[in-house]
């Protein structure tokens, strides 16, 4: 049986992620506007993976039994300074998502749940992914610098994303 605490704090990341997705398409939709369909798309792909993170907590939720509780989202930013901007906001982003899964490891171990604990093993694993991922297209941005050239280079490389099956 998975605890009160634990289904709360589930029902909270649940419901984070699902605006961590409506964050990505809000980046998407911001690189549109400035015309670079690369990063839109890159962020577009995010958006979905970000719902896939959300339904994986339901899915989980559910499966133990808890109660699912959707909760109302908060709408994300709409504008960034510049497209690193854009990025630092997305890794930061995910530098704060790591920490909120290291804390739902840390209570699942703290109340010996197992199942749960074996569970987010898998988001752990995948916000190191998030974070390099995020990182290495901010220190590109950093390197190109004011080169336009390279700035398009890069966002044709970044439409090559495939969303993750």
């Amino acid at each position: 049986m998975i605890s009160k605490k634990m289904t709360n704090a589930l029902n909270l990341q649940m419901n984070r992620e699902f605006f961590n997705s409506r964050l990505y398409l809000s980046m998407a939709a911001y690189f549109e506007s400035i015309n670079m369909p690369g990063a839109a798309k890159w962020m577009m792909a995010q958006s979905h993976e970000e719902t896939e993170h959300a339904m994986r907590l339901y899915d989980h939720l559910r499966e133990r039994g808890a109660r699912i509780l959707l909760a109302a989202i908060e709408a994300p930013p709409t504008k960034w300074a510049s497209p690193l901007a854009a990025f630092e906001a997305a890794y930061e982003h995910e530098c704060k998502v790591s920490r909120e899964f290291d804390e739902h490891m840390a209570l699942a171990q703290s109340e010996k749940d197992y199942a749960t604990s074996i569970f987010l093993q898998w988001f752990v694993k995948e916000q190191v992914e998030e974070e390099a991922s995020a990182d290495e297209i901010v220190q590109k941005i950093k390197m190109i610098g004011d080169h336009k050239g390279g700035l398009f280079m890069l966002d044709r490389a970044l439409g090559e994303r495939q969303a993750k099956a």
